[in-house]
């Protein structure tokens, strides 16, 4: 018998993107349970609209003021408020009138909107990882200080959250994130040296924005999520584990102090996540595809590539030194990743201007929110020269 829940009201930041748009498939599926609010978009006018037209939300915002007369003229015709630029995110995210935020921006530009909503201490379904890589001791004190729930969307944290329900008063030892291997998995060094935008883009296994998707071919996700997994789930870097597994159905581990591993498993489909995190604590009913074990007969599992995909150390670097060092590794690989997707440089080179900015950005050990933004900032400028953007 299902318990009957109030419905939510959902705001997604980021509609437009991967994650945003299997967000609204699974709310269209479940009319019952949740209803949309807020949907916000960077660039993408056309989708927005449609989507609004679809779903009627209470508001939404194109971030590029140059395409708010089209949004604005094209809902003109119902109830929708119609916002426009960045700092309307924020003015969004501190409206009373919904539950939950879907924080689905990629990159640094989600972490101002994400802070704000965890003030007010809204339930955040976080997809956008840069949000704690960046500042992850500020948003998650914040969190802690407005009774702010932090549900993790990405299907490793998913994962990890779902395997750590029922053992409060059990400490973990360590947790394991798996790993695709992405379309790279055992290539070396001279035939990454060739590889182009199209291959980079084509993942086995998922689904993804083409950001999210070169930085699983390059490792840099794994590396991201590690120390993601550090503030969400309050762990030392020794706890942390990456082990890569390419049928990518076990989506990761947590072993507990006993040497009980348990793990988390299903079909690569970000769905199930999302769905999982706007039902929580209840799961509801749905018609995906289901595993079926005969077809995967065998698992494997092997150590990450260190020497050949080298963003893993660097992630890991940041992870050990702590301070502004992820900021400023995340910075660079923004940068470096739009500049390979603009076929501007190599692959390999993402991680040469990766490492060149850590190298040359001064270390903080507690930095403040506004040094945070000015780390950011500093690291953009020194990888944009190094790239003569």
């Amino acid at each position: 018998m299902s318990i009957e829940m109030p419905k939510k009201r959902i705001a997604i930041f980021g509609s437009t993107g991967s994650i945003g748009t299997q967000s609204l498939e699974v709310i269209k599926a479940n009319p019952d349970a949740f209803e949309v609010e807020i949907l916000t978009a960077h660039n993408n006018a056309e989708l927005l609209i449609s989507q609004a037209l679809e779903f009627n939300p209470n508001a939404v915002n194109i971030v590029n003021e140059d395409k708010y007369e089209m949004v604005k003229s094209a809902l003109a015709g119902t109830d929708i408020k119609v916002f426009s630029g960045e700092l309307a995110l924020e003015e969004l995210a501190d409206f009373d009138s919904y539950d939950v935020m879907i924080a689905a921006i990629v990159g640094f530009a989600g972490l101002k909107p994400t802070l704000k909503a965890v003030e007010k201490g809204k339930v955040i379904a976080l997809a956008n990882k840069e949000t704690l890589v960046v500042a992850g001791d500020i948003v998650m004190q914040k969190a802690l200080e407005n009774k702010a729930p932090i549900i993790p969307v990405d299907s490793e944290h998913s994962a990890i959250f779902q395997c750590l329900v029922g053992e409060s008063r059990n400490p973990i030892e360590k947790i394991i994130l798996t790993a695709s291997g992405g379309p790279f998995l055992g290539k070396k060094p001279n035939f990454l040296v060739n590889v182009k935008r199209d291959h980079a883009l084509q993942h086995p296994n998922w689904s993804m924005g083409a950001k999210i998707t070169v930085d699983s071919a390059t490792l840099m996700n794994k590396g991201l999520e590690m120390i993601e997994a550090k503030w969400l789930f309050n762990l030392k870097p020794e706890q942390i584990d990456v082990v890569i597994h390419p049928q990518s159905i076990i989506h990761s581990m947590v072993q507990f102090e006993d040497g009980s591993i348990k793990a988390q498993m299903g079909l690569p489909d970000m769905k199930l996540p999302i769905q999982y995190a706007l039902g929580f604590p209840q799961r509801i009913k749905n018609d995906f595809p289901r595993l079926n074990f005969k077809k995967y007969p065998t698992f494997n599992f092997e150590e990450p590539d260190y020497k050949t995909f080298r963003n893993l150390g660097l992630a890991i670097d940041a992870l050990q030194n702590g301070g502004n060092k992820a900021c400023v590794l995340n910075a660079a690989n923004e940068i470096a990743v739009w500049a390979f997707l603009k076929n501007r440089i190599g692959f390999l080179d993402i991680t040469a201007v990766v490492e060149k900015t850590m190298d040359a950005i001064s270390f903080i050990k507690n930095p403040t929110l506004q040094e945070y933004f000015e780390s950011d900032a500093e690291a953009r400028n020194f990888a944009a020269t190094l790239l003569k953007l």
